[in-house]
């Protein structure tokens, strides 16, 4: 398992996983906090999305083990163009820690942003992002 800094550790305890789900990543280089996440939903799946092809690199190096064994996989994708997979189950819950498309650095991304996670979610399904104690829940409806 990799070794989370303090404030990752609490961000992963904060999020609402059950054995099963699926999360969304958005940002997640270098993969520690999707490698914390896998370790806790058992069955389930972790999709970390970054738009940096060298951070999906480093996430496919650095979670070898746990993409091998099928619970965690990884997709070179700017979180303002992601979209489902044909056939791909939508996810349960989905983070993001330093997004600037969610942070408000980057506000035009960020509303298509958020589009684009409230489509690849189930009916329910929540976005957290760091910068509450330690995530805020993002409203994702309209």
């Amino acid at each position: 398992m990799a070794v989370l800094s303090a404030r990752l550790a609490a961000i992963v305890d904060a999020l609402p996983l059950r054995p099963g789900m699926r999360v969304l990543e958005i940002g997640g280089a270098p993969g520690s906090a999707a490698r914390a996440v896998a370790s806790r939903i058992g069955t389930g799946h972790v999709l970390v999305i970054d738009r940096s092809a060298s951070g999906v690199a480093l996430i496919e190096r650095n979670a070898r083990a746990e993409i091998d064994a099928g619970v965690l996989s990884a997709r070179h994708v700017a979180a303002e163009e992601f979209e489902l997979l044909a056939g791909e189950e939508p996810y349960d819950v989905a983070f993001a820690v330093r997004v600037g498309a969610f942070d408000g650095r980057h506000p035009e991304a960020g509303r298509e942003a958020r589009r684009r996670v409230a489509a690849a979610l189930v009916p329910g399904g929540r976005l957290f992002i760091d910068g509450g104690d330690p995530l805020r829940a993002i409203d994702l409806r309209g």
